[in-house]
């Protein structure tokens, strides 16, 4: 008798059964690894859900955070608002690698029909509110984006905590129906 507790699956064995049309998710009816127990079914289009994603000071975060955004967003079936949300989102997460020091977060919350999508940094110092800045500057322009394609935008300093750190966070929503 094998004590191995991942057995490998005989020729013999069946294969787990096709997703059906009536549970369309990208994951198999069943998986192997967990003893063939069936996932559980996606949640709903108008369901409530949260990701979140944190990356080092490192000039890849925001792209990598750019990249999950869009995988998440198609997932749910919010293709609609994948272009405003990546556009935004890097502007942020680009900030907060060039002007902090430590780690950041990007968090991403669906409330039907709004996405939230927060970004936190170990900085308290909030961002200067937009101003026009000179022609050819080459910065300056972020959060006037922000205002100008988020549907809505904010942020709040986050005072030190005995279990974990301070900083700060920028926020923004894009509702579904859009602008």
């Amino acid at each position: 008798m094998s004590t191995d507790p991942y057995p490998t699956a005989s020729a013999s064995s069946a294969a787990p059964p096709e997703p059906s049309p009536s549970t369309p998710h990208l994951l198999p009816a069943s998986d192997p690894l967990t003893s063939g127990r069936a996932h559980p079914p996606p949640l709903g289009f108008a369901d409530p859900w949260d990701y979140e994603l944190w990356f080092p000071r490192d000039p890849r975060g925001p792209g990598i955070a750019r990249v999950t955004l869009r995988a998440v967003l198609a997932a749910h079936g919010l293709v609609g608002l994948t272009d405003r949300a990546e556009l935004l989102a890097t502007e942020l997460a680009t900030n907060s690698v060039r002007h902090t020091r430590g780690p950041a977060s990007v968090h991403l919350q669906w409330l039907h029909p709004v996405l939230r999508v927060s970004l936190w940094d170990a900085d308290p110092e909030l961002p200067a509110l937009p101003t026009q800045p000179a022609p050819h500057a080459d910065g300056g322009r972020g959060l006037l984006i922000l205002d100008m394609v988020a549907d809505r935008w904010g942020g709040y300093p986050i005072g030190a905590r005995p279990r974990g750190p301070g900083g700060k966070t920028v926020w923004f929503e894009l509702a579904l129906s859009g602008r």
